[in-house]
């Protein structure tokens, strides 16, 4: 194994992109899917790729974070990057018709798990003294006015965004890596998979902490 890629997050466009994209990088990548538990969402079936190596993860559970982080530091050798995607289902529904499951499964899925399995690779690669961190996320415009709005994926996406924030402003402290990246083109999503390994190949030191942005917004 030459490289360790590890990607984390749930089956969308964007994870089919840089999955699609990552096999042009390694013959074998790791991948955990975040299960789709949202009341009367559909349930989509990840795409069949040979080269992945594929993990269990449970988001809303620290002890399945770290039983995560080293079953792909096992199955790869190593981990070299992690990826971590965050692109929310959208759940759309009135305040006041909102299914108190989906808050909960939401918050523990999108917004707790993604604390937890941080925490984990970046012990391991505190311990190695390298590796690259990489947050990615989806940067869309509000929509305006809706009369039945997406309120819980958004919230989701804003808290992912302010922990990447976070821990763009402190990569100065630590002996790895850490890059964010985000995409405003939507419906280009291939063209930001080989826009996000291409920064990833050329990343340096130098580049620690830095938001690499992809797409500009329309405006209308």
């Amino acid at each position: 194994m030459t490289r360790g890629i590890f990607l984390a997050g749930n089956e969308s466009a964007l994870s089919r992109a840089i999955e699609a994209e990552a096999v042009n990088k390694v013959e074998q990548f790791a991948a955990a899917l975040i299960p789709n538990r949202l009341s009367g969402a559909p349930k989509n079936s990840p795409q069949d790729i040979s080269q992945r190596i594929p993990l269990e993860w449970n988001p809303s559970s620290p002890i399945s974070a770290r039983t995560l982080a080293i079953a792909a530091e096992n199955r790869l050798e190593r981990i070299d990057e992690a990826i971590l995607l965050c692109s929310p289902p959208s759940i759309r529904s009135s305040a006041a018709e909102l299914p108190i499951s989906d808050v909960d499964i939401m918050i523990n899925d999108h917004v707790k798990g993604w604390f937890y399995l941080v925490k984990e690779l970046a012990a391991i690669f505190s311990a190695r003294k390298r590796g690259v961190l990489a947050l990615v996320y989806p940067d869309i415009p509000s929509s305006g006015k809706d009369d039945s709005a997406d309120v819980l994926g958004p919230s989701a996406l804003a808290s992912f965004r302010a922990m990447t924030q976070g821990l763009l402003s402190a990569a100065h402290n630590e002996p790895y890596i850490t890059a964010g990246f985000s995409t405003s083109d939507t419906g280009n999503e291939a063209a930001f998979a080989s826009f996000l390994f291409k920064s990833l190949d050329e990343i340096t030191a130098k580049s620690n902490g830095k938001m690499h942005k992809f797409g500009k917004f329309k405006l209308f």
